[in-house]
């Protein structure tokens, strides 16, 4: 994943809606509504979720490496990674969130990241029992 953090995911920017990702990708494998009342447009190998109002809320990929700018970190370094570059990180439900770098994952989940959308870190902060959808 390439990661300008609240802006840019793998060149789609976050203020892209629904339409312009499925102008980019065309039509999703499925679409469906998670547990926490987003719609998931589902690719396969990356999820698009937005809110009711058609704001793209978290992309997640399937990928083994996070690339911040010049710096590449492997998903199995992550957490150690941002332990040590974002004094802020925190942990909810089992997911490792970096507000200075606008992701989450699961540590035990090595090959899939989700950026967030800077509103999001609210509720993730907030956020005490959450089941995962990948």
């Amino acid at each position: 994943m390439h990661l300008q953090p609240y802006a840019c995911v793998d060149g789609l920017l976050f203020t892209a809606g629904r339409e312009d990702v499925i102008r980019a990708h065309g039509p999703p494998l499925s679409e469906k509504r998670n547990s926490v009342g987003l719609t998931a447009l589902d690719y396969g190998n990356v999820v698009y979720r937005f809110q009711d109002g058609g704001r793209l809320e978290e992309v997640t990929v399937r990928t083994s490496v996070l690339h911040l700018g010049a710096v590449a970190v492997p998903l199995r370094d992550l957490a150690t990674f941002l332990r040590a570059h974002d004094e802020a990180v925190f942990e909810r439900a089992g997911f490792v969130v970096s507000p200075r770098y606008g992701v989450a994952f699961v540590p035990d989940d090595p090959y899939w990241l989700t950026a967030l959308a800077r509103h999001c870190l609210v509720q993730w902060k907030a956020l005490s029992s959450f089941t995962a959808d990948p």
